[in-house]
């Protein structure tokens, strides 16, 4: 039998005393514990302070009234309709809700993507446009970037406010993204796997896409700045004090910027495959008739009132942390205690190892006629879901919907989603 994982702590201090010694690894990545706190509490709190006509006013720059909901979303805690629905309530007319829907609409895109190409999500998506090949690339992540030493005053910043805190706007996120691949000249999978380490609300959906919206090999032309456009959106707090203020490597007018980032672009670049054109599937959810299943919670699920503990509330539920997913994508300890945070406010046994082993010993442990939990679309969801399936019927049931809209979608861009699904997107979900 494997042992439960303690859910008694006096503190928060004491938790992440425990968790630092149960995940050594985990701390040796990084030590720093970020202010964020997981769990169904915290997220509704965040989410009664968001404001969405002052973000939709402000969210541009850095100390904008974002609402910083991102890594409950990520994990389930809160789901983009009850999002939705809450900013809808908030305002006299939708339009007033407009961005921050359209940002939620983003998160729903991106994981529908997801879905279609699964792993694919970390090859290119489209020909480079930045006239380089991809051996111009490096593969590894510059020691001064990821120790925030190169000098330069925001970048340094926002390196250290990611492994510090877990956390960066999506504006520092854009900015820092394309300095490594287009100053650096440094593979995007490799900043990718950087922020899937430290960032609370990482996951490859919104996380590798992004990136390759700013690389140029999922959009029409890769991203860059100048500093204009950082002073602009930071009130200069950077810039004022970087020793390299008027000689940075930002300096310039977007042209000149682009003539000295992209001197090769459009002269035959190595070609990279097109994908062929991607609809949305519905969600591959299965339903059996059970009597005395056991639920596994996984790391997109984390909500009291997600759909297996609503429809089994007499079920046991158990969570596993997964050794190995840990170990390959090299998971912060900052992360695990959001994570632990919000399993606390879960009626759940906390376990780790071979999540397929340790979920089936668990059913067997309560004599369980079969297994209960929400549908992913992470590929490793699915690659576990098929490994239980081979010992005992497997229900996943769907997460809420942010829309209801049943056709296929085109999603070779965004804007072609957003087209069909805009009028879905502004109306309140229904039980």
């Amino acid at each position: 039998m494997t042992n439960n994982m303690r859910r008694d702590f006096s503190s928060r201090d004491e938790l992440i005393s425990y968790l630092r010694k149960e995940f050594p690894s985990a701390a040796a990545i990084d030590n720093h514990i970020g202010d964020i706190r997981g769990g169904r509490k915290a997220a509704e709190f965040a989410l009664s302070q968001t404001d969405p006509r002052l973000y939709s006013r402000t969210r541009n720059t850095l100390d904008g009234a974002v609402t910083r909901l991102s890594p409950y979303i990520r994990h389930g805690v809160l789901n983009l309709a009850e999002v939705r629905d809450y900013a809808l309530q908030r305002v006299e007319a939708p339009k007033e809700a407009e961005s921050l829907i359209r940002e939620l609409g983003f998160r729903d895109y991106f994981q529908r993507v997801y879905q279609a190409i699964g792993e694919e999500i970390w090859q290119d998506q489209e020909d480079s446009k930045t006239g380089y090949p991809p051996s111009a690339y490096s593969s590894t992540l510059p020691p001064d970037i990821h120790n925030a030493s190169t000098r330069m005053a925001c970048i340094d910043a926002f390196s250290k406010q990611l492994r510090e805190s877990g956390y960066l706007h999506n504006h520092a996120r854009l900015w820092l993204a394309a300095y490594i691949i287009h100053w650096r000249h440094v593979q995007w999978q490799a900043g990718a796997r950087w922020f899937l380490t430290h960032l609370l609300d990482g996951d490859p959906a919104s996380n590798n896409l992004s990136w390759q919206w700013v690389a140029g090999t999922f959009s029409s032309k890769p991203y860059f700045f100048n500093r204009e456009n950082l002073e602009k959106y930071t009130a200069g707090v950077y810039c004022q004090v970087c020793p390299l203020k008027g000689k940075c490597d930002f300096e310039g007018s977007y042209t000149t910027l682009e003539a000295r980032l992209f001197p090769q672009r459009n002269q035959g670049a190595e070609a990279i495959p097109v994908p062929k054109r991607w609809t949305s599937k519905e969600p591959n959810s299965s339903q059996h008739q059970l009597h005395h299943p056991i639920i596994w919670i996984h790391g997109n699920n984390l909500s009291p009132y997600q759909p297996s503990l609503k429809k089994y509330p007499s079920a046991q539920a158990v969570w596993v942390w997964d050794d190995d997913l840990l170990r390959t994508r090299k998971i912060s300890l900052k992360r695990i205690v959001f994570m632990y945070e919000c399993l606390l406010e879960l009626p759940v046994s906390i376990r780790r190892g071979p999540v397929s082993v340790v979920v089936n010993e668990f059913a067997n442990e309560q004599d369980a006629d079969g297994i209960v939990t929400c549908y992913s679309n992470a590929p490793r969801f699915r690659q576990i879901q098929q490994e239980l399936s081979q010992n005992r019927p497997i229900e996943a049931l769907d997460p809420k919907p942010f829309i209801q809209y049943k056709g296929p979608l085109e999603l070779k861009r965004f804007s072609h989603y957003w087209r069909t699904v805009e009028t879905y997107a502004f109306q309140a979900a229904t039980d």
